[in-house]
């Protein structure tokens, strides 16, 4: 089983114009409305293709009962544990012309410390029953950075595998916890180590803790310093539509390919397929199926260094 953490979890609103134009009024003519958050995504792309997953992480109020009821319609698992604060309500606007995306975040609810022992708690027995724990996304407030590298810890005492999609200090705490892949993105690389270089930014990554560092490069598709590894997974064409999803599906490859025990390179090509099956999916946590299976034998995968030596943790 799968198990995804989405500490932040959300109500993803998604409005779609035709032109986004700044400071200008706008007709949206299509809305929706679904149980989101990174790994609530990454949980859907799982169930799609046929794995056990489960969704834990923390809801509440109002919009965390229509989280839940989301949860329900589409058949996940929901491990989720109620806060007294109301859930966030994320914003994407999505303009048809260009399929590029505005996303608007708010912090989400504050959690108290006897919520949090409670999430842990739970945590703890569900990590016992996985194979893989994805943790991912923004931190609400009264979470410290250290909170990744908490559950890390728990998962691995567990005997689970972890990938942790963060950023900024969250993404450097958990890597003193040694977790078996982190999934940055280039602009998430260049803030936390300083380097515009993704290539010396993913390796200073795996220096500091990360067993394999994958970074999601947009289109231009993946860089991936792993133990067995260095190479870049190129989509074989570039693909317009709403790419908010696109992370949240390279994740679902990456820990689909953890638990399979998949070879490095098949769980690349498999990342950079579904990331291109999410773009033109209309929503954050679909993939077109077609796009899938077109993409997943045609990516290209360029070695760029031999595997090293044994990364010692």
């Amino acid at each position: 089983m799968i198990l995804t953490v989405t500490p932040n979890a959300a109500l993803d609103v998604t409005w779609t114009v035709d032109r986004l134009v700044p400071r200008a009024s706008h007709r949206v003519d299509q809305v929706r409305e679904r149980a989101g958050g990174k790994g609530i995504n990454v949980s859907r792309v799982l169930a799609s293709l046929g794995h056990a997953t489960a969704v834990t992480g923390l809801a509440g109020g109002p919009t965390g009962r229509l989280i839940r009821a989301d949860l329900r319609a589409a058949g996940l698992r929901d491990e989720l544990v109620p806060v007294s604060g109301d859930s966030r309500r994320t914003l994407t606007v999505v303009s048809r012309e260009d399929g590029d995306a505005t996303v608007l975040n708010p912090a989400g609810p504050r959690i108290g410390p006897a919520e949090w022992d409670a999430f842990t708690a739970h945590y703890a027995r569900l990590a016992r029953g996985a194979d893989v724990v994805v943790l991912s996304g923004s931190l609400p407030p009264g979470l410290g950075p250290g909170t990744y590298a908490e559950l890390v810890r728990t998962a691995a005492a567990a005997g689970a595998r972890t990938v942790v999609d963060t950023s900024g200090p969250p993404l450097l705490a958990a890597l003193d916890a040694r977790p078996d892949v982190v999934k940055p993105n280039a602009a998430e690389l260049a803030a936390v180590t300083g380097h515009d270089d993704a290539h010396r930014a993913a390796a200073e990554l795996r220096e500091r803790g990360a067993g394999a560092v994958v970074a999601s490069l947009g289109p231009d598709g993946l860089l991936a310093h792993t133990p067995d590894g260095v190479w870049r997974a190129v989509p074989p064409r570039p693909l317009s539509g709403n790419p908010t999803g696109a992370g949240d599906a390279c994740v679902a490859a990456l820990a689909a390919g953890l638990a399979a025990g998949a070879p490095w390179h098949r769980t690349l090509c498999e990342a950079v397929a579904l990331s291109a099956a999410a773009v033109v999916a209309p929503v954050a946590g679909d993939v077109d199926a077609s796009v899938h299976r077109r993409f997943r034998t045609t990516v290209t995968l360029v070695p760029l260094e031999e595997p090293d030596a044994p990364h010692v943790h």
